[in-house]
């Protein structure tokens, strides 16, 4: 494959952006959909040209192109280089984010339209895309962290997208900042290993984490670091906050941020730095352990959520903390197989959501219900989704998830182990109380919706759900003989999927399946059939329930007590009176004094000519005395 058809995979959406910015949205009225067809045919040209490199990569020795760098900077005696790279992860990450970005630019055709910033909605879609694909590409770090806070900027307009309402513009926020302390990390470990390696090479790095020359504290703490950028990104637990609050931008942000874009970028940047991680046991614990406790902490909250939209959000965060522990205890290829399943399903569950509110006007499950009636293509997609994020063979959730209950098992600490298996039950219990309340029953809404009542989208919106239920069904089977694990190089990893019913020759699989299954019949049994009450469970939990409900008082801890008692009553303080009395002092002693200015001059503008006459006089006067006396 050429390189410069690799290049134009991250270039085509950066062209999208440039044409809908400056030639589309001041000349072209928002009723018009020419943004949309745009973007849509530029992340077209960039599916096709990855799933092209795909096949290339596949085919190519060590499942790797060689692409030429750019010589971009010199700095002293350091060139900084723009370059690409094109291995197997590269090019299973392009084929995630083209296909969900793709999919989700068709949605939003039917979702946005008729909103006044159709065309502002797709400039930030195209670039949000171009900059998550050169997170992808990118072969040195510090053009990943170019790219990385291209995606947090990008998250923030689209997450804040309905800037007028005060939710958005403070959940915008919030993720921007929390955000930044995983960043912060993530810059310091760049700026640690340049000053040992005198490197930003991704490639170069491994080779010298390898051969021993990157190694002890310096390679330990670099890692973190890193770590650290991922934990925001991916909102791991304690940086998890931002992400339920991002449910304020319009539902399709909230498909691609949880599927392919924002939240991927964490898990894939430790997947590309895997080879720092392994040659420390302590940072790769750390994923382990902070994977682990992720996944359990979001699932717990997911319980008691009504939201639909948050919900689901508790649930990638969940998901993401499965990843990190499968990249803590079996490597490369059991987290990007995860994350790999999820991108289909995850984007399917909030297209999903997205058609859901557009027939009611809420993402309220109380006041839903029955909708499996008037929406059949939803639901149907909709289950499908639930079914695999649940682990229930054969779609794909399955084959990934219970790879990581495996190299848990046997790969790291015993507690993570059971952590993950309660997490199972938990995940299954919370997605088909979404199902129960949601389609089952009777609809218990007013009739909200865009047209009146509960009605089926449109075939622009349906369509892509579909192609993702497909691909939610068959994208695991890439694996059931093991060629997942061989093609990212750790096929040695992949220890019972040799076979569509080999896993349950084994005892694990069928443990997990029971677990699901105890979970999705709890489900049926309170919010189906009613032969429990959730109302007095959940006061016969009370404390659990509480905790849960109030989100452990995260938010209460930072907004409340680190943010505005520690920081503002301390170090801000001090800036406080900095800001009072230095700069705005400044600022308003020199607004006076023009004020003051003004009106002397004011003064003598008082429209008499004689009095103007006067002082031309005394002007002229004293021009003849200076050239008198000094001439």
């Amino acid at each position: 494959m050429p390189s410069q058809l690799i290049w134009l995979i991250f270039l085509l959406p950066v062209s999208s952006f440039v044409i809908v910015s400056f030639f589309i949205r001041p000349f072209v009225k928002p009723e018009s959909r020419v943004a949309g067809y745009i973007t849509i045919t530029a992340i077209s040209g960039s599916l096709a040209l990855s799933l092209w490199a795909l096949a290339a990569v596949m085919a190519a020795p060590h499942h790797q192109i060689v692409v030429p760098d750019i010589s971009w900077l010199v700095v002293g005696d350091v060139t900084i280089h723009l370059g690409l790279i094109m291995d197997s992860l590269t090019a299973v990450m392009l084929v995630v984010v083209t296909i969900v970005s793709l999919m989700v630019q068709i949605y939003s055709q039917g979702y946005m339209h008729g909103d006044p910033g159709y065309h502002r909605y797709y400039a930030w879609m195209s670039l949000f895309t171009a900059s998550m694909l050169g997170v992808v590409m990118a072969d040195s770090l510090l053009l990943v962290f170019v790219f990385w806070e291209g995606v947090g900027l990008c998250s923030y307009l689209l997450i804040g997208f309905w800037f007028h309402k005060p939710s958005a513009a403070n959940a915008a926020k919030k993720a921007f900042i929390v955000t930044r302390f995983g960043d912060f990390g993530f810059l310091a470990a760049i700026l640690l290993l340049f000053a040992h390696t005198r490197t930003f090479d991704i490639a170069e790095l491994h080779g010298l984490a390898i051969a021993g020359a990157l190694a002890g504290t310096t390679l330990t703490w670099a890692a973190i670091g890193i770590f650290s950028g991922a934990v925001g990104k991916s909102a791991q637990f304690p940086l998890h906050v931002w992400l339920p609050d991002a449910m304020e931008g319009p539902t399709p942000v909230s498909a691609l941020i949880h599927a392919a874009t924002m939240v991927a970028a964490g898990v894939f940047l430790v997947a590309r730095t895997f080879p720092l991680f392994a040659h420390s046991v302590e940072a790769l614990t750390t994923v382990a352990i902070i994977g682990g406790v992720t996944a359990i902490f979001a699932a717990s909250m997911g319980l008691v959520m009504t939201d639909i939209k948050r919900v689901l959000a508790y649930s990638t965060i969940s998901q993401l903390g499965y990843m990190m522990l499968g990249l803590g205890v079996g490597g490369v290829a059991i987290g990007i197989f995860h994350l790999f399943n999820h991108a289909f399903f995850k984007a399917l569950l909030f297209l999903g959501a997205g058609s859901v509110n557009h027939a009611t006007g809420t993402f309220d499950m109380r006041e839903m219900g029955g909708l499996r009636k008037f929406m059949p293509w939803t639901y149907a997609t909709f289950l499908i989704g639930a079914l695999s994020i649940a682990g229930i063979w054969p779609l794909s959730g399955f084959w990934s998830k219970d790879e990581i209950l495996l190299h848990s098992q046997t790969g790291g600490p015993s507690i993570l182990f059971y952590l993950a298996m309660i997490t199972v039950f938990m995940t299954a219990f919370y997605m088909f109380r979404v199902i129960f309340m949601t389609f089952g029953g009777e609809y218990r809404g007013g009739g909200s919706g865009a047209h009146g009542h509960p009605h089926e989208s449109s075939s622009v919106m349906v369509t892509p759900m579909v192609v993702l239920a497909v691909l939610a069904v068959v994208s695991g089977f890439w694996n059931v003989t093991g060629q997942f694990g061989a093609f990212m190089g750790h096929g040695e990893t992949h220890s019972f999927v040799h076979g569509l019913f080999h896993p349950f020759t084994q005892t694990l699989p069928w443990i997990s399946l029971i677990l699901a299954g105890l979970g999705i019949l709890l489900a049926y049994a309170i919010y189906s059939k009613k032969w429990l009450s959730a109302e007095r469970i959940g006061s016969m939990f009370k404390p659990l329930y509480t905790l849960f409900i109030r989100k452990y008082w995260m938010d209460e801890l930072y907004e409340g007590v680190l943010v505005k008692n520690a920081l503002i009553g301390g170090f801000f303080a001090g800036l406080q009176q900095v800001d009072t009395y230095g700069v705005d002092g400044a600022v308003n002693g020199v607004a006076n004094g023009a004020i003051a200015g003004g009106r002397a001059i004011r003064r003598a503008q008082t429209g008499q000519l004689q009095f103007y006459g006067l002082f031309i006089g005394i002007g002229i006067l004293a021009i003849i005395l200076c050239v008198y006396f000094f001439g």
